[in-house]
């Protein structure tokens, strides 16, 4: 594996890609794109939930450097992706207690590599995020992960509530970082199979997941400012796992 997200162009390159099961992180697209081929490209997007984002065409230019890209640069993920559903029953049959760290929407590829980072340091079965409006796994985030990337596994879903329904009926409580709940990390029992549920940076834990979770839990804050980064945050959780099940 390299740890450069692989850029590739043209609208049948992208389709070819897709097709072969590449692991698509993005798909750039210049806006007005016409055509049967573009069609069947933007066909294959959807069925395949594949992020999209509409750009100048400078911008599709700088990341094919200026190569005959048709309207359509695709990002292939350096890393490949885990089946939620294999990972949990290939933990369970090990024996092991399981931890696994659901992000929910998280945007920011620094906090995303940091937080890969401290999730391999503590033990963490697996990493969970959504196909859409997730931060991706590219070159930043893997270079912010140490490296860690590439030895933890990471699983994409539809969506997080279809990931809460999979561990619960797996026996996996879960439990959401979040301001709104009286209930510290502390009052929870980390040393039975859990799942940590991490929100965005900007509006947290979604409000219809934690609907859904079993728990919901906050860090004491001391002083004026109301909340902390979420990959500190996410730290504190995960090493509050590590303080009670080594106890």
């Amino acid at each position: 594996m390299t740890t450069e997200t692989t850029n590739i162009f043209g609208i049948r390159a992208i389709i070819e890609a897709i097709e072969s099961g590449s692991t698509i992180n993005k798909v750039y697209l210049q806006k007005g794109l016409r055509g049967n081929l573009y069609y069947e490209l933007d066909k294959l997007i959807k069925q395949n939930k594949i992020a999209t984002s509409t750009v100048p065409v400078e911008k599709l230019n700088r990341l094919s450097k200026n190569s005959n890209h048709q309207g359509a640069v695709a990002q292939i993920s350096p890393v490949e992706f885990y089946d939620l559903e294999k990972l949990i029953e290939s933990t369970l049959d090990k024996g092991e207690t399981p931890l696994f760290l659901l992000l929910d929407q998280l945007s920011d590829v620094r906090n995303f590599g940091a937080i890969i980072r401290t999730a391999e340091c503590t033990g963490v079965n697996g990493i969970i995020i959504q196909k859409n409006g997730s931060a991706p796994v590219n070159a930043e985030t893997i270079k912010t992960s140490a490296g860690a990337a590439f030895k933890m596994p990471i699983c994409k879903v539809d969506h997080i509530k279809d990931a809460l329904f999979l561990l619960q009926a797996s026996e996996i409580k879960t439990v959401a970082a979040t301001e709104k709940t009286e209930d510290s990390i502390f009052d929870i029992d980390f040393k039975q199979p859990i799942a940590i549920v991490m929100g965005s940076e900007h509006r947290g834990v979604n409000p219809s997941i934690l609907k859904m979770v079993d728990y919901k839990a906050k860090l004491p804050l001391l002083g004026e400012i109301a909340s902390l980064n979420v990959s500190v945050a996410c730290g504190a959780f995960l090493y509050e796992t590590v303080r009670q099940r080594l106890q």
